[in-house]
């Protein structure tokens, strides 16, 4: 009976262990969502403001630490090709808390049924 409750109680510590690392993730997750849909409203708003620049006026492209002299069309392209990945980017880690919150409950599930396993023992030893 002994052996069985040492068990028992290191399987619900794993299991808090777990919840809560799986916890910190999906805060990642979020954290990391609220940043790329930040930089996609960041080019949402470039290319509003941008949308009445004529074909010849002169704009630059930045590439790391320089700028890089490229026609309107083209920095078009690019901001809208920027807003794609940012959606790519914000479907996968909606998928990735999607999977890390079932997974959560899961933890919970296995953690309630531990204690009520632990509460059946304690009674019928009574």
């Amino acid at each position: 009976m002994l052996l069985l409750f040492f068990l028992t109680q290191k399987a619900f510590t794993e299991m808090q262990i777990n919840k809560l690392e799986t916890t910190k993730k999906i805060n990642m997750i979020d954290m990391k969502c609220d940043m790329v849909k930040t930089g996609k409203h960041k080019y949402t708003l470039t290319e509003k403001g941008t949308s009445n620049l004529t074909d010849d006026t002169r704009v630059y492209l930045s590439v790391g630490r320089m700028f890089l002299l490229t026609d309107v069309q083209n920095m078009r392209e690019e901001l809208k090709g920027k807003q794609e990945k940012c959606d790519k980017a914000i479907e996968l880690l909606e998928k990735k808390k999607e999977f890390l919150q079932k997974s959560l409950k899961d933890q919970e599930d296995g953690l309630r049924e531990l204690v009520q396993q632990r509460k059946d023992a304690d009674g019928t030893t009574k």
